[in-house]
């Protein structure tokens, strides 16, 4: 048997229809399958490479952490210098409240992490959700889910979770004494890039402080320079209480974290002590990548151009056929018509070596988030085949 036939055969599959690439490399913008045809990739494996593939900095971090140590004891007992910088760099470049880290595996982890942190902190037994928000695929995040089209076949799940209309100001008096947290994307991804509008998330926080529920942050895709500044809410003059990290937070490294003061995360340390729990979460290779990730993100300037690329990228994808396009810095969504022509669009666009994919509760919409370092030039190549694709599907069909 090949290796797509064991593939399919001895690994678990998410869908009927897998892009199945097999890949041998990948460097920089692009991915290279075995028979040497590149991809670019505009999509970062989902928001993860915003350094793009195998950073040189990246990997020798990676190289000179494996020459010292791998695991050594599960979290929080020794203590191992990649956590303790990383979680330090974090703290510097983080408003003064949040300035304890707590490390994981990943961001479904992460929001996990928070639910529990704020339930225990609060002794509350209500969270407050959005709509067609995505925080995660275990059974506490997917609880914070709606609709449920996703879910429906796993219930019961949590009870206590609560959803709101994500930039409903009025929807705001459902967060009460009973609330916990309340948890929420600063830029909905999922839904295809909403940025909040207005002062929706200042009177969000107005909301929490009120009635005493924590307000918590859900960057694990909006984060480490993807909308123009290192954290989203950076942009809107609202801090947390609690902020989820993961995704490009590893520069291709697994790892994630949930962010407080230390006042609010001594919580997980007593009365249980061991409130939270992790093997693997803050390994030392992933936190060695993890640091060498912000620290490139911090002395360069891909960040800088983020705004100057998303303008680019709005102004070249004009169609007919596209009935709208939304972003927050180099994270886009092209809305077309609906699910079989973006299918069709994500179809012709990889076979011209073009990775484009679409969202979970928005499948008319095209998604774009390309690595940080995408240059102009790969901007204006990955926009024409796009466009050639939406083409080639508008003509058939008209």
């Amino acid at each position: 048997m090949n290796l797509r036939q064991l593939f399919l055969q001895h690994l678990a599959q998410t869908s009927a229809f897998p892009l199945a690439l097999e890949i041998e490399r990948a460097e920089g913008m692009h991915l290279h399958d075995v028979e040497g045809k590149a991809y670019l990739d505009l999509i970062a494996g989902i928001g993860v490479s915003s350094l793009g593939h195998r950073h040189p900095a990246v990997v020798q971090a990676v190289k000179d952490q494996l020459d010292r140590y791998l695991h050594t004891l599960v979290y929080g007992e020794f203590i191992l210098a990649p956590q303790v910088r990383l979680a330090e760099l974090l703290a510097q470049n983080l408003p003064g409240p949040l300035d304890s880290v707590y490390f994981v595996n990943s961001g479904t982890e992460a929001t996990e992490g928070a639910m529990k942190l704020a339930k225990r902190y609060t002794n509350r037994p209500e969270i407050v959700a959005c709509k067609k928000a995505y925080h995660g695929s275990t059974q506490g995040a997917a609880s914070l889910m709606w609709p449920k089209d996703f879910t429906q076949a796993y219930h019961p799940l949590l009870p206590g979770i609560r959803h709101i209309e994500y930039n409903c100001e009025w929807c705001l008096q459902r967060i009460t004494e009973q609330t916990a947290a309340v948890v929420v994307e600063t830029v909905q991804g999922e839904w295809g890039v909403r940025p909040p509008h207005g002062q929706y998330l200042k009177a969000l926080r107005k909301r929490c402080d009120e009635v005493g529920a924590l307000l918590v942050f859900d960057e694990i895709q909006a984060g480490y320079g993807r909308t123009g500044t290192l954290f989203a809410f950076e942009q809107y003059d609202v801090v947390p209480d609690i902020l989820l990290l993961a995704k490009g937070m590893g520069g291709g490294m697994p790892i994630g974290a949930f962010v407080a003061s230390r006042a609010i995360m001594q919580a997980l340390s007593e009365n249980p002590i061991l409130g939270h729990i992790t093997t693997f979460g803050g390994h030392p290779v992933c936190c060695a990548a993890g640091l060498a990730t912000l620290q490139t993100l911090l002395q360069e300037d891909y960040i800088a151009q983020v705004k100057t690329k998303e303008k680019l990228f709005r102004e070249l994808l004009q169609h007919p056929a596209i009935r709208e396009v939304r972003s927050a810095g180099l994270w886009l969504a092209v809305e077309l018509e609906d699910f079989d022509f973006i299918q069709q669009v994500i179809k012709i666009c990889l076979e011209r070596g073009l990775i484009t994919d679409w969202f979970l509760f928005n499948n008319r919409s095209l998604r774009i988030a390309p690595p940080l370092i995408i240059s102009e030039e790969e901007i204006r190549w990955a926009c024409n085949v796009i466009l050639e694709a939406i083409d080639a599907v508008y003509t058939s069909a008209t």
